[in-house]
């Protein structure tokens, strides 16, 4: 059984000052604020409480970004009158990518759920944080705690490919400062 690798205790092995800021830019993510997105084309189901964005989408909300090339977003309906719908969730396929200040994450498939506060990231995954990278099958990302967590094998037991269905990771180590050696001297004679 292949257990999920806690990128934050690897990390913090791997380049100390990244542990020293937290994980993730994404941690305390405010998932309230608004959303903007774009696309080439957007079919809005509103007896099925969604919206199909399609072409290039791009969504934005703070200072963190999604884009792939197809979005479905859930809603539910305002409880009262004069209030806007609320996103609930977004299910993101087609090469996804979510890129915070200092993180970018792809995978084939994505589902934000903005009620959890929750970002997965399925098939495929690559998390990068400066030259750190981590490849998976499916990344959960929890912006509640920051902690983001890479799995080998995706749900119900699909492997990626690409890593044998097992977590790999390639760590910058900074550089250590030399200790001084002592200098030799010459035994008496």
């Amino acid at each position: 059984m292949i257990r999920p690798l806690p990128l934050l205790a690897m990390l913090a092995v791997a380049a100390p000052a990244l542990a020293q800021q937290g994980f993730s830019a994404l941690k305390g993510h405010n998932s309230d604020a608004p959303i903007d997105i774009t696309s080439d084309h957007i079919e809005v189901q509103d007896r099925a409480d969604r919206a199909i964005w399609t072409g290039n989408v791009h969504a934005v909300q703070g200072d963190m970004t999604m884009n792939a090339a197809r979005m479905t977003v859930a809603y539910s309906h305002a409880t009262q009158p004069g209030q806007d719908p609320q996103i609930n969730r977004i299910d993101a396929s087609g090469g996804v990518t979510v890129v915070s200040p200092t993180e970018r994450a792809k995978g084939n498939f994505g589902i934000y759920d903005l009620n959890r506060k929750l970002i997965t990231l399925i098939g495929g995954v690559t998390l990068t944080r400066g030259t750190n990278v981590v490849n998976g099958a499916r990344l959960v990302i929890d912006m509640n705690s920051g902690r983001a967590t890479v799995d080998g094998n995706a749900v119900a037991g699909g492997t990626s490919a690409a890593s044998g269905g097992r977590v790999t990771g390639h760590f910058t180590v900074p550089k250590r400062a030399q200790a001084a050696t002592p200098a030799t001297t010459n035994p008496p004679k």
